[in-house]
């Protein structure tokens, strides 16, 4: 059963065990588990990647039939799930009701994936897509968590840190935090307290990094590397930022096959293309074809998990992937 991102209240009233989440918004998967899932949650979160539990699947299986009644309710999260899963969720179906949520989280998936036509199909199971944010989509996370916190800005700071969020809602939520904070002091915030309160105006270097390396700039993009010293924190960013641009950088790609005119698309892109990039953008298309996107697009998604596992190694990693093309 398909429950889209915006008709999410449902899940208060169905009866269910297992909801996929897929597509590559990870801001909105992180909404959902958090407004519907852990909020308020006081039992036990325990969290797999999927070659855990294909390494464990019977003994796995075996402890969710087999709960004590001592044992607390458990939410089960497993992150990085594909097509090779579908069995690990026949079986349990196949075997008598479960008290516990599993949620699987995974990247996009296309229409003849057999996970997604079996969530798709089963009444039983919940599936929900989660596409890219849109101008629209990052105005509504605005608008309610200004409205919840009561804070007032005008739609000239909506855009600034829409426009410098590049699409990503987790970006944009860290920013509101912070000016939720200099609210306590500041009655009336600015568009001047916003760029200099923000991580993305003074990190301009994270941008430059990531449109000299989308662009082969090789000899830019090793002085800004010896030029910045940056956290863990930082190559988060950073490669959020790559995937953001790549992600771009393949749509634009996509409609130039297509055969319209690049200067045409780069115009016409939506969200609008700030005309200072315009010039990076156009020779960012013309560095890569569409198939070197994609891959660029699925090493940025390991790469993240790497870094994150590995954080005291992070600036390591990050900068051995921007150095090679």
């Amino acid at each position: 059963m398909i429950i889209k991102s915006f008709e999410l209240e449902k899940l208060k009233s169905l009866n269910f065990n297992f909801h996929l989440i897929f597509g590559n918004n990870e801001g909105i998967k992180e909404d959902i588990i958090n407004n519907f899932y852990t909020k308020n949650f006081e039992g036990e979160v325990l969290k797999y990647d999927e070659q855990e539990i294909l390494n464990n699947k019977e003994e796995f299986i075996s402890s969710l039939l087999t709960k004590s009644l001592f044992e607390s309710e458990k939410l089960i999260i497993i992150s990085r799930a594909t097509d090779k899963l579908i069995n690990f969720v026949n079986e349990i179906l196949e075997n008598e009701k479960i008290d516990s949520k599993i949620i699987i989280k995974c990247s996009n998936l296309e229409k003849k994936s057999k996970l997604r036509t079996l969530f798709e199909k089963e009444k039983q199971l919940i599936c929900t897509p989660v596409y890219e944010d849109d101008t629209r989509s990052l105005n509504l996370v605005i608008n309610n968590f200004l409205k919840k916190n009561k804070i007032s800005l005008s739609q000239e700071i909506k855009n600034i840190l829409i426009e410098r969020s590049k699409g990503d809602r987790i970006n944009l939520k860290n920013e509101l935090i912070k000016l939720k904070n200099l609210s306590v002091s500041k009655n009336k915030i600015s568009s001047e307290d916003v760029l200099k309160l923000s991580n993305l105006a003074e990190n301009y270097s994270v941008f430059e990094l990531s449109d000299n390396y989308l662009a082969k700039n090789s000899k830019k993009v090793s002085n800004i590397l010896n030029e910045n010293n940056y956290s863990p924190e930082d190559c988060i960013l950073i490669i959020r930022t790559i995937l953001n641009k790549s992600k771009r950088l393949l749509k634009i790609k996509n409609e130039v096959d297509n055969n319209v005119d690049i200067n045409q698309v780069i115009s016409g892109f939506k969200p609008p293309i700030f005309w200072k990039e315009k010039d990076i953008v156009k020779r960012q298309a013309q560095s890569w074809s569409t198939n070197e996107v994609k891959e660029i697009i699925f090493k940025i998604n390991d790469l993240e998990t790497l870094v994150k596992k590995n954080a005291a190694n992070s600036m390591l990693f990050v900068s051995n992937f921007v150095s090679n093309y």
